[in-house]
């Protein structure tokens, strides 16, 4: 048994666990940077990703063929998430307008970050035996009614940045499996239709101010404009090296909001500079590109399509972030993935690479 478990480990992709562990580090020191003598934050984050770590050598230990052979485990799990969505609207407390957190204790947990691994797998599962039937529409189609439930659960917390998340999942899942080019223009004329009915009847004015703010920040500096023009600052007041951890006057003096959420990207480029941001970003490449070689030399549709979810959902967020701190993307409320304050995204993207590792061990 003993030596089963070391032959377990010694296979182990190693190169994508201490990629992952760098990037998690990363935001914990800037935690520490910005905690300005309070630092219940850094240890609750700090808690978060011992546990994360015990998570992913636990479920590498687990038959990923346990989950891809078992479609009925998969709509359970999936129920479960749909019902701690419902369940936000009544026990959730309200922050900043929005309910999506459960809070227990000193702790908050977010069921989206679960429901987003879900859906990946069950999107994997789903097209992995019907990827020689995507010329008809139908089950295309039918594909979208996994998502439809969460993105209308999650898009009236109001989370519309985990609402493109979901959206980008199923759309980068639909064309690794093969989507045809005219069915994808289908789709996508389809989704603007919807997304202009959604503009127009379901957005709230604070929601579109987000959107216009990102055309002109500068005509609402001290409103919607704030945020972004502020993470500017911070990113181009970095320089070549920085200005120290703990020492960038944006972050410790408040004028950066959210630095440890949503502009963790902007708080690391002012207190380490050029210099970290690159090591940081070059991490992120490692990571996918681990994450894709894992993806290309799989051996089962369900894992490719897994492997291929799981680099969607992290660039997609990753990208957005970054996007959002260099003032390139309207700021829509995405943290930066493994680096950026939150234990159920931290948790659940390691579990999700525990599962990678799996797969890895047994297929790849």
């Amino acid at each position: 048994m003993s030596l089963g478990f070391l032959n377990h480990f010694k296979k182990f992709d190693w190169v994508l666990f201490f990629a992952a562990l760098l990037l998690a580090i990363f935001g914990i020191v800037s935690l520490y940077g910005s905690a300005n003598g309070d630092f219940s934050v850094f240890n609750r984050q700090a808690g978060f990703l011992i546990a994360a770590i015990l998570a992913l050598f636990g479920v590498s230990l687990v038959d990923n063929r346990n989950l891809r052979e078992n479609p009925a485990l998969l709509l359970v799990f999936y129920f479960v998430c749909v019902i701690l969505l419902i369940g936000v609207f009544m026990f959730a407390p309200e922050i900043r307008g929005i309910k999506s957190w459960y809070r227990i204790g000193q702790i908050s947990f977010d069921p989206i970050e679960p429901m987003k691994l879900i859906l990946i797998l069950i999107l994997a599962k789903y097209f992995s035996v019907r990827h020689v039937e995507l010329y008809n529409l139908k089950h295309i189609f039918l594909s979208g009614f996994y998502i439809a439930l969460p993105v209308i659960l999650i898009f009236f917390q109001p989370e519309f940045g985990s609402v493109a998340v979901v959206l980008a999942i199923w759309i980068g899942i639909l064309l690794v499996s093969g989507i045809k080019v005219r069915d994808f223009l289908v789709m996508s004329l389809i989704f603007i239709v919807v997304a202009g009915g959604v503009w127009s009847f379901l957005l709230k004015d604070y929601q579109k101010d987000r959107v216009l703010s990102f055309v002109a920040p500068q005509e609402d500096l001290l409103g919607q404009g704030w945020s972004q023009n502020q993470s500017e600052i911070s990113v181009g007041s970095g320089g070549l090296i920085g200005q120290g951890i703990g020492n960038g006057a944006q972050t410790q003096y408040g004028f950066l909001p959210e630095a440890h959420t949503d502009f963790a990207f902007a708080s690391i480029a002012e207190e380490t500079g050029l210099v970290g941001t690159l090591i940081l970003l070059s991490l992120f490449i490692l990571l996918f590109w681990r994450i894709l070689k894992i993806a290309l030399s799989a051996r089962s549709n369900f894992s490719r399509l897994f492997a291929s979810g799981l680099a969607i959902s992290i660039f997609f967020q990753m990208a957005i972030n970054v996007g959002m701190n260099l003032g390139l993307l309207p700021v829509i409320g995405l943290p930066l993935p493994l680096v950026s304050y939150g234990g159920s995204n931290l948790f659940f993207t390691f579990v999700s690479l525990g599962i990678l590792e799996n797969i890895k061990l047994t297929e790849a």
